[in-house]
């Protein structure tokens, strides 16, 4: 049975249909091993954090109002009545008049209400308790203090559901004492390479022969956005042999990337297979992006499954623009597929570069560093087929399905992969 194409979608539909996936359900997982991963559960502090009033800097701990006005040319003096340690609540009480040294860190006495930092002092004799000291500079009340409950407060939200825990949020989950957190699963990706044409990477291939590229990239890329890849090997085409290895990966995974099929003959086979599923449907047969156009979104019970083109520049693209997001997104990440959460750098275009309305565009580009000026897009153009086009690339340039194209010296966003 011949399935052909179904009406090609652009790509905002397509990402419509990949939203509908769940994500995944959550798991305990210690808090040193949380980066880049998104908590299923907010945190709640069981503590105002900081406990107490601090100190942000070394200096003297004073009440603003006894350094109103203080200045270079009209400085304040102030009795010095301690040098607190940083590790012990103060046991003094600052009377109007009085300062006290304190460390970075160390806890205000009561009385204090600002720090004034100590570039901004000189003693008038040798510094020690009982010593005056000329402050130069009026402080807030507030001032270089790190006030109680100022990064979380007790029985509140610290961190909510759905964010990305990089090392700041991780800092602050270890201020608060939690040793380990609810984050959601990473996906399980498998990855089964199709094609005749395909041999091992350690096999020497013969005219009309390839090694295997796509899975060990695919994989690479997968383990960047989070996901755990699982490659399969390579499967022939015929539909028993990737029928059987498909259904392995489906029950193995949470989401399954054939990479593959870049003639009509083979994408039907890639259909069919899926379709031969129990629970399968397709949700997508082709979609308008170039290059990446013959891609296929299926269904299988919960679980995506997404056939890409051969090519190995055109399955990478897709992998950017859409299984990236996928995976992410999988993830628990509600900006998964948001262009805010890209890497992108501004950058000037060095030549005309036309397209055809219709479709989106992705072109390679190389970026040049000019001193003094904006970054320059190159672009890196050649056959989908070709490893150079990619390697060469520090990004890529999406021209809108409704533009024909961008003229040299527009200011265009790459992408950065």
């Amino acid at each position: 049975m011949n399935h052909g194409f179904f009406t090609i979608i652009s790509r905002e539909e397509f990402v419509e249909r990949l939203k509908v996936f769940a994500s995944l359900e959550a798991e305990t997982v210690d808090l040193a091993l949380a980066r880049d991963r998104v908590l299923a559960a907010g945190l709640t502090a069981s503590h105002d954090w900081p406990l107490l009033d601090r100190s942000c800097m070394d200096g003297f701990a004073v009440n603003a109002r006894d350094v109103f006005g203080a200045g270079e040319s009209n400085p304040g003096y102030l009795e010095c009545v301690a040098s607190l340690p940083i590790d012990r609540l103060p046991d003094i009480t600052l009377q109007p008049g009085e300062c006290a040294r304190i460390a970075t860190g160390g806890i205000l006495p009561e009385g204090a209400d600002a720090v004034v930092m100590v570039e901004h002092t000189q003693a008038m004799e040798e510094e020690t308790v009982g010593s005056t000291i000329e402050i130069r500079k009026s402080a807030a009340p507030g001032e270089n203090v790190m006030q109680r409950g100022e990064d979380a407060r007790e029985g509140r939200t610290a961190l909510a559901q759905g964010i990305v825990m990089r090392p700041q949020e991780i800092g602050l989950a270890a201020a608060l004492g939690f040793e380990s957190v609810e984050l959601t699963r990473r996906p399980r990706v498998g990855i089964l390479s199709t094609g005749d044409e395909l041999i091992e990477v350690t096999g020497t291939p013969r005219p009309g022969q390839v090694r295997d590229v796509n899975s060990l990239t695919l994989a690479a890329l997968v383990e960047q956005a989070g996901g755990v890849p699982t490659r399969y090997g390579i499967i022939k085409d015929v539909l028993p042999s990737l029928s059987e290895a498909l259904e392995r990966a489906i029950d193995e995974n949470d989401l399954v990337l054939l990479s593959g099929g870049s003639s009509i003959g083979v994408r039907d086979l890639t259909v069919q297979a899926i379709e031969s599923m129990d629970k399968a449907e397709i949700l997508a047969h082709g979609v308008a992006l170039s290059p990446g156009k013959p891609t296929i979104l299926g269904r299988v019970g919960n679980k995506p499954v997404l056939g890409l083109p051969g090519q190995v520049t055109s399955a990478l693209v897709v992998m950017h623009v859409l299984i990236l997001p996928l995976v992410r997104h999988l993830q628990g990440d509600g900006h998964a597929f948001s262009e805010t959460g890209r890497a992108v750098r501004k950058a000037v275009l060095s030549r005309n570069l036309p397209s055809k309305p219709g479709r989106e565009d992705y072109v390679r580009i190389r970026l040049e560093t000019r001193d003094g000026k904006p970054d320059a897009a190159h672009p890196v153009l050649g056959k989908s087929g070709l490893l150079r086009t990619i390697v060469q690339a520090h990004g890529l340039a999406r021209i809108p399905a409704e533009s024909e194209g961008f003229y040299e010296n527009d200011l265009i966003d790459v992408w950065i992969i």
